[in-house]
């Protein structure tokens, strides 16, 4: 009993040397629910309308001699890439996660089969069986919808057949609005539907013009039948629109109960499950998650006083039962104020969890660091004076400040990226990446008031500074 004590008082004392914590509980989050209710996203209706689509597009291209390709498979199949991305200037580690495949099972309702023989797919007791892929965005899907965070991309080089813009792209529930959309055909004959898109956001390009893979289509929405914002990537392999032959789906995903087709049409296969750190963040109050269609409020911020309660977040995809999170909170010389693990219970194909302290008093650049399986998010916040930065980056000032326009960055390193933050924390302005560094800013879009510029420079250093717009 007496070496017993002495190891757990050993343990104890090195626990407290070391920042060492034993399984802190968040203060909140849990499982993100995407489409909770399975709603089917494509009325029989509008199906039917798409597929009408597409042939009238392949009929008009085909009578005005500008179909590109005729449709007849010739050799191997078309190599689909991941068909959305960030926008530029966006700082979550990944956007999205997904909510359900095609659904291989014709038997209804509740009776899935999905490409893995798992169920991450759905149908409804009116006899849809879902018949496409649907990538929602995460975290923050409606303020990352409002600020065209996440694009819609081509997944392979083809010619526009069809398109529609301008349609209502708020929908929250089963409705029959028709969708924002693009279809795409390709060299091997497959056409590939890109649907849900932004109201205004989709591609300028005309029916029958010719896009690149990679290529920007429009910004994930949702329009139509919807239940928040999200990409319904649809394939076909053959599309029957001359009398002959019939409309041929396509699961691009290679599994054991994929009845459609052998092998993968993506050019590098996500695993079906696919943990991921989607954001580790820091905030001034825990976010919001309101009522669809209303933008989330991320209460997210860099900035805090010595002692002020701040929140510390993860936001996850395809979180695993049976893992662990890695949690660290690093000072800023370097040691661990905490370092735990958090035990994960369940699968949730998107979660979040968040932890408050209010201890934090020493200034300087903090680290906020998340691993899971693997990968590491490490993610800086500054407690105490704003100006103050590395003393390698002291000679750094910003001019005129009280500014109306533009502002003048004069430094002794080279600024590789700058950001603006409002009072709240929310990102209004990003640079990243100029080959001679970062010298000026058009900040003329922005409301008079008060931001904060945060730069960093080609050694690593990083300072923020208090701006004025007048």
């Amino acid at each position: 009993m007496k070496s017993k004590i002495t190891r757990t008082a050993l343990f104890m004392t090195v626990a407290l040397a070391t920042g060492l914590m034993l399984a802190q509980e968040p203060a909140g989050g849990g499982e993100y629910k995407f489409n909770e209710e399975k709603l089917s996203c494509v009325t029989p209706e509008q199906r039917t309308q798409m597929m009408m689509d597409i042939r009238d597009g392949i009929s008009l291209l085909k009578s005005q001699n500008r179909l590109a390709y005729d449709g007849q498979r010739r050799g191997s199949h078309m190599y689909f890439s991941w068909p959305i991305r960030k926008a530029d200037g966006v700082e979550y580690n990944d956007v999205w996660a997904i909510s359900g495949y095609l659904d291989h099972n014709p038997n209804y309702p509740n009776q899935l089969t999905d490409y893995n023989c798992g169920t991450t797919t759905y149908d409804t007791e009116s006899g849809y069986n879902h018949m496409g892929v649907d990538i929602y965005t995460w975290p923050f899907p409606w303020l990352m919808m409002d600020n065209n965070e996440v694009e819609i991309i081509a997944a392979a080089p083809g010619q526009i057949l069809y398109k529609y813009d301008g349609l209502f792209d708020r929908s929250c529930s089963f409705n029959n609005n028709f969708w924002n959309t693009v279809y795409i055909q390709h060299a091997d004959g497959s056409v590939v539907a890109y649907g849900h898109m932004k109201n205004g956001s989709v591609t300028t390009k005309s029916i029958g013009e010719m896009v690149e893979e990679g290529e920007y289509l429009g910004i994930v929405g949702s329009s139509g039948n919807s239940t928040g914002p999200h990409l319904h990537f649809e394939a076909y392999t053959e599309i029957e629109w001359n009398g002959e032959g019939q409309d041929v789906l396509l699961d691009p995903y290679s599994g054991p109960c994929n009845s459609l087709n052998d092998d993968t049409w993506w050019q590098n296969q996500k695993p079906y499950r696919n943990p991921n750190i989607n954001a580790a963040l820091s905030h001034n109050a825990p976010p919001v998650f309101p009522a669809c269609p209303n933008q989330e409020t991320t209460n997210a911020s860099n900035q805090f006083d010595p002692g002020q309660m701040l929140y510390l977040s993860v936001f996850l995809r395809d979180q695993e039962a049976g893992t662990s999170l890695n949690l660290k909170l690093i000072k800023p010389d370097g040691t661990f104020m905490y370092n735990w693990n958090y035990d994960l219970t369940d699968h949730y194909s998107s979660s979040w969890w968040y932890w408050n302290f209010n201890n934090l008093t020493i200034e300087g650049e903090w680290k906020w660091q998340v691993t899971y399986l693997g990968q590491t998010v490490t993610h800086p916040f500054n407690i105490g004076s704003l100006g103050v930065g590395d003393e390698n980056f002291n000679a750094t000032a910003v001019y005129p400040n009280p500014f109306k326009d533009f502002i003048t960055i004069s430094s002794n390193q080279t600024v590789q990226k700058a950001t603006v933050v409002d009072m709240l924390g929310k990102q209004v302005k990003t640079i990243a990446n100029t080959p001679e560094g970062i010298r000026e800013i058009n900040l003329e879009k922005l409301s008079n008031g008060v931001y904060f510029l945060i730069l960093e420079s080609d050694l690593g250093h990083r300072k923020t500074i208090r701006l004025i717009k007048e």
